[in-house]
């Protein structure tokens, strides 16, 4: 993938959203690729390093590749990192075909990178995302309570045209493997409060029923899903988009528009270990806004993207595609059939089953 500036990041992003509600029946792109045999971890000391550095405009990834420890430029140019141990801040070299570059990381006390020189140049860390182990948060522009008060008033926009009779599955019943981990039902979201009033999820049930079957090709990997939220009731978007300051917008739906959420045939997921329960690490976290959400970021290990990777071969395979600004989010191929649903979660009461 080609980097690019948040300018033309942002660009690229409105770019595709509008092509989407244009385009509701774009045709259907081949499944991803199984992503082949599953690499192995990288030694704990370099995991410091990685990471980007320098402005947005031009940095540079300190990633792992193929079990070496590589540095790209923003062309796409990698040269390989020649480390070992314990990262001290000392000198190494960059394999740069015209000769060694001395190469220095400056390090905090935890040995973290906080920078990098190449020769007489320096380029400080970039901040991504959120500290590991915590989640992207934003200030709400306005109480939650009061714009949840407003969002219920409100209506979702009319649409012409026929559409099939929305049948919701709850996802908690369809299989003891799917996993449910809510997180808009908790503080952990990016508003820091709870939206949702109940920890459900659903989707129509030809996506349900494709998800199940997801599944059931995860299993024999050792993996299963965590669902992070599927249908979300209309006023929900009304609400994202009335907490989200002006240069934040282009990361919520506009629910003037609506989502595919709303159609119930979004659905936002991730991998467990089925053996310890424990998430799966990915290139980024979910709910990410940056560029480490993209699903073709090329930073982190080997093993979080092939665990990336799996995830949408595993999605793919069964009708859904990946949304191309988040790893996490995949729409079911008939989500344009279906209307804007304003359903709460407590309205929706029934068992699902899957034949």
């Amino acid at each position: 993938m080609k980097r690019m500036s948040r300018a033309r990041y942002l660009s690229q992003i409105c770019l595709s959203l509008l092509f989407a509600f244009a385009h509701p029946a774009h045709a259907q792109v081949a499944p991803f690729p199984f992503p082949g045999a599953k690499p192995a971890d990288i030694p704990q000391a370099w995991r410091p390093l990685l990471g980007e550095y320098g402005p947005e405009t031009n940095a540079l990834i300190v990633l792992e590749k193929s079990a070496k420890l590589v540095l790209r430029k923003d062309d796409g140019k990698e040269l390989l990192l020649q480390a070992g141990g314990r990262p001290s801040g000392s000198l190494i070299s960059v394999d740069s075909s015209g000769g060694l570059l001395p190469v220095r990381f400056e390090l905090d006390a935890s040995f973290r990178a906080t920078s990098i020189s190449l020769g007489e140049h320096t380029w400080p860390r970039r901040k991504l995302g959120p500290d590991e182990g915590q989640v992207f948060q934003i200030q709400p522009s306005r109480s939650i309570d009061d714009l949840r008060r407003e969002a219920l008033a409100a209506a979702p926009p009319q649409e012409n045209g026929q559409f099939r009779s929305p049948d919701l599955v709850d996802l908690a019943a369809l299989n003891a493997a799917i996993h449910l981990d809510i997180r808009y039902s908790t503080t952990n979201d990016f508003l820091g409060t709870p939206v949702y009033t109940q920890a459900r999820a659903f989707l129509q049930r030809p996506a349900a029923e494709a998800l199940v079957r997801a599944q059931q090709r995860l299993t024999a990997y050792g993996y299963a899903l965590l669902i992070h939220d599927a249908y979300r009731p209309w006023y929900v978007t009304k609400i994202f988009w009335e907490a989200t300051p002006p240069e934040g917008k282009i990361f919520v739906a506009d629910p003037a528009q609506g989502s595919r959420h709303n159609r119930g045939c979004a659905v936002d997921l991730t991998l467990y270990d089925l053996k310890t329960s424990k998430p799966i690490e990915m290139p980024g976290t979910y709910d990410e806004m940056s560029e480490r959400s993209f699903p073709d970021y090329p930073g982190g290990t080997s093993l979080q993207r092939w665990h990336r990777d799996l995830l949408r071969w595993a999605m793919e395979s069964e009708g859904f595609t990946v949304y191309e600004h988040e790893w996490w989010h995949f729409d079911y191929k008939d989500w344009h059939e279906y209307p804007i649903l304003n359903v709460p979660f407590e309205k929706l009461q029934f068992e699902a089953t899957i034949h």
